[in-house]
């Protein structure tokens, strides 16, 4: 498995960001295709494209570093559950999952369903009893 910078939580955190810059990428478009103030006026068009590519390219950097910074940490420190950083004691996120493998690697494992038919048998033990108990009583009752 490749080890990704932007996982898909990370991507999720950095969508805040993302949002403007797709609305900026798409006025810098419109504005490229239906100028606001005509083609003759350089001026005017390089304030407006300024006004849209500085804030731009700074919300883009802010983005990425932002996502290197999250990734990181999420890397470097302890990472909880959601909902499980102010409780005692709390399941930390790799110890979630490398219980929730074993649980998987459990279910396969046919000691796992022997004892589980077991219990299944002795169900169905105790209800067959209570069956035989009650043809008895209605084979006594027929008897009188």
């Amino acid at each position: 498995m490749a080890n990704e910078i932007f996982d898909r939580e990370t991507l999720l955190d950095l969508t805040v960001n993302m949002i403007p810059l797709f609305i900026i990428a798409f006025f810098i478009a419109a504005f490229a295709v239906f100028p606001l103030f005509g083609r003759g006026d350089l001026l005017a068009m390089a304030v407006q494209y300024g006004l849209l590519l500085v804030p731009f390219v700074a919300l883009a950097a802010l983005t990425y570093l932002s996502g290197k910074a999250i990734a990181g940490d999420e890397k470097r420190s302890t990472v909880f559950l959601q909902g499980q950083a102010t409780i005692d004691e709390p399941t930390e996120l790799h110890e979630y999952e490398s219980q929730a493998e074993q649980a998987a690697v459990d279910d396969d494992s046919p000691a796992e369903l022997e004892s589980g038919d077991d219990e299944a048998t002795e169900t169905d033990d105790d209800a067959a009893q209570t069956d035989d108990e009650v043809a008895q009583t209605d084979d006594e009752t027929a008897e009188n």
